[in-house]
Order: structure tokens, then sequence, then C-alpha cells
């Protein structure tokens, strides 16, 4: 493992650390082609800082894109003992705006606005773990497996990544090259259909619990990290919970927010929740939003549009302009002093106090 005396000397090579709370920009170095809908970009802090974070963690990345604020949060897929940089690697969507954009327009030398590094997905001290991605899921366990190699760190991890087919499984030759000089990493690959690649001669289909029993028999006995698809993660699950993983041991990370739902903090019994319209200046609308509902709940009930990923407070994917009004906002780190003291709030974690207009 890296000492603390090299990591200090990594520190003064670089000048300085990354200041989540006041750097707000990344220079692209490096664009890489992984698959045929994949790309790895690879970012520079402009003062020559190395960027401290977690195997796991990600950033938001908020390009101006036909002079719009666009917000998406990237995994990094870098290992963390190489600071001076960091990578994040996306798959081009169907109609999503900064993926495109990244793949089309980012080009080594621009730079774009990025604030992180955010999130929980952290893998905890353990004997044993299973890496089970899905699709682009990979990210965030690629950069715990390339940490691990990094340190030279004793491993035991099965890795099981699935893709729709062989030339969709992100990292497939990296993958194997590490688990080939890494003596306790199993690799499992999992592409639902084999049809353009007829020489395939491993496992395919789509995870079960009879081909994870089979294949991991342990899996109880081991962390399970594991990110992807929100329908892939909720049968990985329901799996990993009917072999014996208990939920201490199963620890996920998503940024699928298709559904979210409002809960409302109970209300004291003589207290009634009061209602506020709540104006988005830009699309022209206004909507009704009490006060033990969230402003981001309500407002994509009513087909507003606002980007989001976590809607807790994590993230900052739907961070906005408050132009009047206040809100209360019990944000989890996704949002920074600056931003909140210069008007900036998050509706997917802020209750209205009164009514507000906001520039979106």
């Amino acid at each position: 493992m890296a000492t603390e005396m090299q990591q200090a000397g990594i520190a003064q090579s670089a000048g300085s650390w990354w200041d989540p709370e006041v750097d707000d920009a990344l220079v692209c170095i490096d664009v890489h082609d992984e698959t045929h809908d994949v790309k790895s970009f690879t970012f520079v802090s402009p003062q020559g800082k190395a960027i401290r974070f977690a195997a796991g963690q990600y950033f938001l990345f908020e390009p101006d894109i036909d002079g719009e604020d666009n917000g998406r949060c990237y995994s990094i897929s870098s290992s963390p003992l190489r600071p001076n940089a960091i990578t994040v690697t996306t798959k081009r969507v169907a109609g999503g705006k900064v993926s495109n954009w990244m793949h089309d327009t980012l080009r080594a030398g621009m730079q774009i606005k990025a604030s992180g590094p955010m999130g929980r997905f952290i893998r905890p001290a353990a004997k044993g773990y299973v890496f089970l991605s899905g699709g682009s899921g990979i990210t965030p366990v690629m950069s715990m497996l390339r940490e691990i190699a990094d340190r030279a760190e004793p491993a035991d991890v099965v890795f099981l990544h699935a893709g729709r087919s062989p030339k969709d499984l992100v990292f497939r030759e990296e993958l194997v090259l590490l688990a080939r000089r890494m003596k306790g990493v199993r690799l499992l690959f999992l592409p639902e259909e084999i049809s353009t690649d007829r020489a395939w001669h491993g496992f395919s289909g789509r995870i079960s619990r009879e081909l994870m029993a089979l294949a991991i028999p342990d899996i109880a006995e081991r962390v399970v990290m594991c990110c992807g698809p929100a329908p892939f993660m909720a049968a990985a699950r329901t799996i990993c919970t009917s072999l014996g993983v208990s939920e201490d041991r199963y620890i996920e990370e998503s940024f699928d927010a298709a559904v979210i739902e409002d809960t409302p903090a109970p209300a004291m019994e003589t207290v009634a929740a009061k209602s506020f319209e709540v104006r988005f200046a830009k699309q022209g609308k206004a909507i009704a939003v009490s006060s033990d509902q969230t402003v981001l709940s309500q407002a994509k009930k009513a087909g507003l549009r606002i980007p989001s990923s976590c809607a807790n407070g994590i993230c900052g994917t739907c961070k906005s302009k408050l132009v009047s009004g206040t809100v209360d906002m019990q944000h989890d780190g996704g949002i920074r002093q600056r931003e909140i003291d210069a008007g900036f709030f998050l509706p997917c974690c802020s209750k209205p106090l009164s009514d507000l207009v906001v520039d979106r």
C-alpha cells in the first residue's frame, strides 16, 4: 500500500491538491475509444493540481450546450493512486444530451465545468469481493480493481461483467490482462447474446440465481459491489439476497432515477403543511408545492424539465438558481457553500418555505 510519505511526495510533485470547494473546471487531455459506443475521457486540473478521490466516486460535469446549463454525473474509472489526472468512461445514450455532446464535441484541450469528487460507493475492508457490473456501470468497480492492482494489494475478487454482446464488453482486453497477472482475480464475462461472435466460448445470457450459485458458490461470504442499469441491479439484488448475501454486504450504486417518489417528513399534528407557488422562469410554468414536499418531486410529476440523478442531495445534478424565495435544504454534500451563497439550491432535497422563482 502507498505510504503517507509516498502520497505526500505525489502531492508535492503536483504542486497542490484539488479543492472541491473552490476548483470547478477540468481540461480534457485525451479521448480514447473503448467500444463502438463507449469512450474514456481523461482530465487534469488547469492549475496542475492533484485530485484526491476514492475508487467508486464520481464527478458532476456541466457543459455549456446551446447556452443552457446541463449536468451529468460520471463515475471515475481510473485509479485513485494516479491523482494527477482522472478518467471517466461514458456510453453514448440515445437522446442523451451530455453523453452525445461529449462523444461528438469534447476533444483534448477543451475545458469543462466540473465538480467533485462525490459519492459513497466505496468498498469497505473485506477478505473477498464480488464486483458485479452491467454495461457502463463497470466504471466505478474498474477504478476499484485498478486501485487494487496499483497497490499490489492481495486480491480475492470475482469480477462479473455483463453486456449486450461481446463487442459491448467495456475494458475487455484490460480486464483479461489484469486477471492474468493478479492471481486472486477471477473474471466472468456475460454477454446477453452472442450472435455477433460465433466463436464465443464462455457464459451468455442474463444473470440468474443458478449462474451466480454455480459461478460464485461462496458469494454469501463476500462483499458485493454492484453497479449498472436499474433492471440489472434489481435482478442482482434479488439474486444476491436469495443466495444469502446480507444487507450490509450488498452495496450498490446507480444514477438511474427514473422514479422519484416524494416521502414527506412527518408533520406535527398541530401544524398543517402550507402550499406555495413555485414558478420556473425559463419554462414559463408554475406549480404548487407544499412545505412537506421537495421541489424536484413535484416538478417531475408536473412534467417539468430538471436534470437529476440521485434525488438525495448527493450528486448535485439538479442544482438550480433560486431567483427569489427561501427553502429548507437538507443536502448531503452535493452543493458547495459558495454556491449556496451565490443563490443556488438543490431542488431534490429542498422544501419551500415561501413562494419561489427558479431560474429553470
